[in-house]
């Protein structure tokens, strides 16, 4: 199979070139090249349109981070070109930068009825209530400045989700965010195929973006009918409690539990902050039906025999305060897993999660409980994914025929995996562009290539309050700090003679334990005053040099005598 040629950008990020007159952009500024933070955006000389504003978790590199969302320096600065912001669907990685950004830029937002409720909360939440928010569904049609949209329902994990047709001065984009074909969903129609198949009929599609996720996986993704059935025979065939753990947004995999609880005569109890307010959420939109005295509290499980009862928890990554990860190690104040329990983790694990929830499945087994987990089960179909595979891809490519191709959402690998696809399936190498995020592509007069020079579309790391305040240089103190620790030398000096009062103090954080290696400490402290009394100078002294200089002679001593680089932190206090 011959690979498909890449342009392949260079790691520094160029100043943008000029933008071009009658020139449709299409800059990424999140979501290609890695999972989350999903962002793209659409130009057309003084128009612009902004789909999606998601977040993204933070790798393990990141210390201490929350979560990551887009850099927008590109759209601050192009503020009043911003005709609107469209979501796609509900999901974190597509609505979480939303408080954030809307900071900075405050467009109207397009979008469905479950989206619009879950961004509602989440504004309130951050204080802010002049959010515009205007309701779309499938098959509605809206003109933002020159482009026209039109909206496609399709199926995933959430309801609600939508495809975007959209009509530019240079030809018809078809834009499929995250989507399957699934013809048996959950408390929803399929996906219209004939609809999408008119608008190729009708149209010249100038370019398709399509969600890459699981461009890896061959076949077709299994219907959500298939997991609900599954559930159904755990649920039935347990004689004790069950809780089940999912992605608190995974609003079909939800109702199978509730349908499932009123067949069996069980409660339903659920754990975990965003189950609850997702859960509220939903049933008050309609998108959740739960029977009457059906859902109960955490509290009353207590009240209630085992084999009545059904749990609905957070924690399928194996998040460190979820409610599922708190049963594990004892100490969630309600439930205490005990040998009877059936658990559930009805959830894909995420790159990176897989020592948390291995960690919490070990422990779940040792107090007792028996487990239900991915492949390790025997039981096929607990959890499908949301995202197309193979055939359902090269499905959509086919029904579309699109001129150029752009694969999005996923990383590079599953990118590159796409394209191979669409190129197989006749698309012209050079009309398919794999791009990385602040790349360009630029269309005019029925052409299209990537442009010269790219836009900003790093990472904005979000930590407690911050938002952006932590860079690169924080996080490499961070991550030297958790591989060798910390060493601080306090030295006391009279500010008059430059001289050292007394001992420097020693301070070891994650490096040496100090009362084992007193016989370290004391070179240091030997060092640290031999180096003051023969650098300071008694008229003029520039501490900031001499702590610099001592800090280079005690990293070179400690990595001597231990093979470790800790952080050398010298104090003076001048007294």
């Amino acid at each position: 199979m011959d690979a498909v040629t890449l342009t392949k950008p260079k790691a520094s990020i160029k100043k943008m070139d000029q933008i071009s007159r009658n020139a449709l952009r299409i800059i990424p500024l999140g979501g290609l090249g890695e999972y989350g933070k999903n962002l793209m955006v659409i130009e057309y000389n003084q128009d612009i349109i902004i789909i999606d504003a998601g977040m993204m978790f933070p790798n393990e590199e990141m210390l201490g981070i929350d979560f990551v969302i887009p850099d927008i320096r590109y759209l601050e600065e192009r503020k009043d070109k911003i005709r609107g912001i469209i979501i796609t669907h509900a999901h974190e990685d597509h609505i979480g930068a939303l408080p954030y950004i809307l900071q900075k830029i405050n467009p109207p937002i397009w979008t469905t009825k479950l989206a619009a409720g879950m961004i509602e909360v989440k504004m309130e939440e951050h204080r802010n209530t002049k959010t515009d928010i205007r309701l779309i569904k499938d098959k509605d049609k809206i003109r933002l400045g020159v482009f026209g949209i039109e909206f496609i329902k399709v199926n995933h994990s959430i309801p609600d989700c939508v495809a975007l047709a959209i009509s530019t001065p240079e030809g018809m984009i078809m834009h499929f965010t995250d989507f399957k074909f699934d013809f048996t969903p959950t408390n929803e129609e399929p996906i219209d195929l004939q609809r999408v198949a008119e608008f190729s009929a009708k149209n010249n599609i100038l370019l398709l973006m399509s969600d890459s996720t699981n461009a890896e996986v061959p076949g077709y993704t299994a219907s959500e009918k298939l997991v609900g059935e599954t559930l159904d025979r755990i649920i039935a065939d347990s004689k004790g409690r069950v809780i089940v753990t999912s992605f608190a947004s995974l609003m079909n995999r939800i109702q199978h539990v509730f349908n499932s609880a009123v067949k069996h005569n069980r409660k339903v109890a659920l754990s975990g902050r965003s189950m609850l307010k997702n859960v509220e959420i939903a049933r008050k939109l309609g998108y959740l039906h739960i029977p009457q005295n059906t859902l109960i509290s955490i509290k009353e499980v207590k009240k209630i025999p085992d084999e009545k009862v059904i749990i609905l928890a957070t924690g399928s990554q194996g998040e460190e305060r979820a409610a599922l990860s708190l049963m594990a190690v004892g100490k969630h104040y309600d439930i205490e897993i005990q040998a009877g329990d059936t658990i559930i983790i009805s959830a894909s694990l995420i790159p990176g999660n897989e020592r948390n929830i291995y960690n919490t499945i070990d422990n779940l087994y040792k107090l007792g409980a028996e487990v239900f987990y991915g492949k390790s089960s025997d039981i096929l179909n607990i959890h499908t994914s949301g995202h197309a595979s193979q055939e359902e891809l090269k499905m959509l490519i086919n029904l579309i025929k699109p001129q150029y191709f752009i694969p999005i959402h996923g990383e590079y690998r599953q990118l590159f995996a796409h394209a191979q696809l669409a190129k197989n399936l006749g698309i012209e190498p050079n009309n398919i562009f794999i791009i990385e995020n602040g790349q360009q592509v630029e269309f005019r007069a029925g052409g299209g290539k990537i442009a010269k020079g790219r836009v900003p579309a790093g990472y904005v790391l979000v930590d407690g309050l911050g938002v952006g305040d932590v860079g690169n240089i924080v996080l490499r103190d961070r991550q030297a700090m958790a591989k060798d620790g910390i060493l601080v030398a306090i030295i006391t000096v009279d500010s008059k003679t430059k001289q050292i009062l007394s001992s420097p103090d020693i301070i070891s954080r994650g490096f040496i334990y100090m009362r084992e290696r007193e016989d370290l400490v004391n070179q240091i402290r030997e060092i640290t005053k031999k180096f003051i009394q023969k650098n300071s100078d008694r008229n003029r002294a520039d501490w900031s040099i001499i702590k610099n200089m001592l800090r280079e002679e005690l990293s070179e001593f400690l990595y001597h005598k231990t093979m470790r680089r800790p952080m050398v932190i010298p104090v003076v206090i001048e007294l």
